[in-house]
């Protein structure tokens, strides 16, 4: 077994902020218990779940139509996560792509799903159910 050198510190939040538009939360995920990493892209966002292996990721759903195969960049976050994490994923989505929403749940599996604007107090039940036990 690999030691982990975040042992016996606090489970790791990644928030992928592509567009924004919204609030930053990154109190209420301290608050709620977790040592937060943020990037802007999804491609930093593979690397940072390889190296961190985070509990939680908070990622915006958009959609991307110009994708053949997928509906966003989403579904990259969730491949790289295979085999690596066992992260709880909450999504903020806007309710005009909730269609194309739908397609990337089923086919993942997506812990939490937040319309745009997002509830603070929904957003912090969820993270404390994602890591029962450490608030």
């Amino acid at each position: 077994m690999v030691a982990n050198p975040m042992a016996g510190s606090k489970p790791v939040l990644l928030s992928i902020v592509e567009l924004g538009g919204y609030p930053d939360f990154s109190t209420l995920y301290r608050g709620s218990g977790y040592e937060v990493i943020a990037t802007d892209s999804v491609r930093k966002a593979v690397k940072l779940i390889r190296k961190h292996r985070p509990a939680v990721i908070v990622a915006e759903f958009n959609f991307q139509s110009d994708f053949r195969d997928r509906t966003s960049s989403l579904e990259t976050v969730f491949s790289s996560l295979q085999g690596v994490a066992e992260a709880s994923v909450i999504v903020f989505y806007e309710k005009e792509y909730a269609h194309q929403y739908q397609r990337l749940k089923n086919q993942f599996s997506v812990f939490e799903s937040m319309e745009f604007p997002v509830d603070e107090i929904r957003l912090q039940k969820a993270l404390q159910a994602a890591h029962p036990g450490d608030g």
